[in-house]
């Protein structure tokens, strides 16, 4: 994420860089301190200029269309497109998003996390493996737009790099549309994500969840 102003670089002055090494040398080692003090740049990261921006308003995503309809997409095997290779797995695998384990960057995922009762008291589920998953997900999202959240972008390649490669191969794949129904219905102005809103139709009987 973009951070205002520019980073200063720690360590030695220029002046001291000058006397120790070349110019042109000189000045990839303060430019190399500047990134490393920034954060620093993965090549299939983000590119430096892409920003997250909050919501408006800091509304909330729903907790309970999270854990019944966007953790399973996470946990589900799915075909990954890197250039010219074609293999599958899952976002919360071990060297993708795993809590433990990832290299993927911001969102981190607990793949064991267990279902909790959407009706419990609220500080008992933000204990949970799930509502931290929650957490992490809605970390990288922009409640009310779909297509600034990078949690939707990103598996499109839509703007945006994404070391995993391409997930989705359109906004009309099934995961992709409810990944995007859940971040077009956060809950009003004012109210938790436990809060009732317009949620995405769910069958309990198959665990299916569907959207047009």
């Amino acid at each position: 994420m973009n951070r205002p102003g520019l980073c200063r670089a720690a360590g030695r002055p220029k002046a001291a860089l000058d006397r120790r090494a070349p110019r042109p040398l000189a000045a990839a080692l303060v430019l190399a301190a500047m990134l490393a003090a920034c954060g620093g740049s993965n090549p299939i990261d983000n590119p430096a200029d892409i920003d997250n921006p909050p919501g408006a308003a800091g509304q909330k995503l729903s907790f309970a269309d999270f854990q019944r309809c966007i953790n399973p997409i996470f946990l589900k095997r799915l075909q990954i497109k890197q250039n010219d290779t074609v293999s599958t797995n899952t976002c919360a695998a071990s060297g993708c998003h795993d809590n433990a384990s990832g290299t993927g960057g911001a969102l981190r995922l607990i793949p064991g996390a267990t279902a909790v009762d959407a009706a419990a008291a609220p500080d008992a589920i933000r204990a949970s493996d799930m509502y931290r998953n929650f957490y992490s997900a809605q970390g990288s999202t922009v409640p009310g737009s779909a297509d600034q959240s990078r949690l939707l972008s990103k598996p499109l390649l839509n703007g945006v790099l994404h070391g995993g490669g391409l997930i989705f191969e359109s906004a009309d794949d099934p995961n992709a549309k409810l990944i995007r129904h859940w971040l077009e219905h956060p809950a009003p102005d004012g109210r938790d994500e436990f809060s009732a809103v317009a949620s995405i139709p769910y069958d309990p009987a198959t665990g299916a969840c569907t959207v047009p």
